[in-house]
């Protein structure tokens, strides 16, 4: 016995010290999210201290910060990047695995390295596309000045060149709106008046399908968004500029706001050609594409879902997509009840 104790108390110790020496974060809760047991990390990045925040309630000790109140909510998603209580500008994601007899393993991993190449990455991205604007105008300047007429043999080429300059100075313009929504933490809300932005939205859908599609308006309900005017327009016009771009002449592309359980849907439904479902999770990265040479062909820049994607986010709402192949495409963005607002009385 004495023999079997000596060796448990040996594999805990080793067990210990293994725990310590990990870099991320490890916090042993009981049923009541009181702290058990806690690593070195979780001294350095939760700022917990050894021989006095054993017993306590992590969300009490957490008091003020972002994870206090994700516990006590019940922490049953991961939280991802928010500041490290014991860390000066430092970032973690944290998430809380059950264990044993309700207990629980609050685990935190320190992300602050790929959080500053993220924010060198989007200084870059957003630094050259603001030095490129001038020159890609200048450019597209001249070319506008050349006449075709003028010399008949080039006439091809200064139209390649300007749709080009165009879809160049169009890329532009799309990162330095992403690189605008990416550093935003939030919007300044005002009413969107739903009816008139649904109206602009079928002008324009009409307009670039320049009669080749059956665009249809549904709508269902009168009410109205909180949020910023120019973001979400930008967001479902999005939507509705990939519906033409990627639809057949002769399909059909619907356009429907209306009330649900738990919110409101903006959608866009298209008859075009469809996306494997293996692409689907990939949609809103920058610059992909289902189709490289489609994308070409009618003029997107592979990034206008990597904006809906933004636009969303800042107003708390989700983008779902259903599509199958050879039949269409339905993209939704679905708004919580907090974001909706009752139609304004004349």
């Amino acid at each position: 016995m004495k023999h079997r104790a000596r060796r448990l108390a040996i594999t805990l110790h080793d067990l210990r010290d293994a725990a310590d020496s990990l870099p991320d974060a490890i916090v042993l809760l009981d049923e009541t999210w009181r702290v058990r047991w806690f690593n070195r990390a979780a001294e350095t990045l939760l700022g917990l201290r050894r021989g006095k925040d054993r017993g306590v309630l992590l969300s009490e000790r957490l008091q003020g910060t972002e994870l206090a109140a994700w516990l006590r909510s019940g922490a049953r998603l991961p939280l991802h990047d928010v500041p490290a209580p014991g860390r000066a500008e430092g970032h973690l994601d944290v998430s809380v695995q059950p264990f044993g007899r309700r207990q629980r393993m609050l685990q935190a991993r320190d992300i602050s390295p790929l959080t500053r190449l993220e924010q060198i990455r989007r200084d870059f991205v957003a630094n050259v596309s603001h030095e490129l604007r001038t020159p890609l105008t200048v450019i597209h300047g001249y070319l506008e000045l050349l006449d075709p007429e003028d010399v008949p043999m080039l006439a091809p080429v200064l139209g390649e060149m300007r749709a080009q300059s165009k879809r160049m100075g169009q890329i532009v313009e799309d990162l330095l709106t992403l690189s605008r929504l990416e550093t935003q933490e939030h919007v300044v809300d005002e009413r969107v008046p739903m009816a008139a932005l649904l109206a602009t939205l079928r002008k324009e859908a009409e307009a670039l399908s320049q009669g080749r599609h059956q665009v249809t308006l549904e709508v269902d309900t009168n009410c109205d968004l909180l949020g910023s005017p120019r973001d979400l327009h930008s967001a479902l016009s999005n939507l509705v500029s990939n519906a033409v771009r990627y639809t057949p002449n002769g399909g059909s592309i619907t356009i429907r706001w209306r009330r649900t359980g738990d919110g409101a849907t903006y959608s866009v439904s298209d008859t075009g050609y469809g996306i494997p479902a293996s692409h689907l999770a990939r949609l809103t990265e920058r610059f992909y594409r289902v189709s490289s040479s489609r994308s070409r062909e009618t003029g997107g820049t592979g990034l206008g879902l990597s904006i809906v994607k933004h636009v969303l986010n800042l107003h708390q709402a989700r983008l779902g997509v259903e599509s199958t192949p050879g039949r269409g495409s339905t993209f939704s963005c679905h708004f919580g009840p907090e974001r909706l607002l009752d139609p304004e009385t004349p």
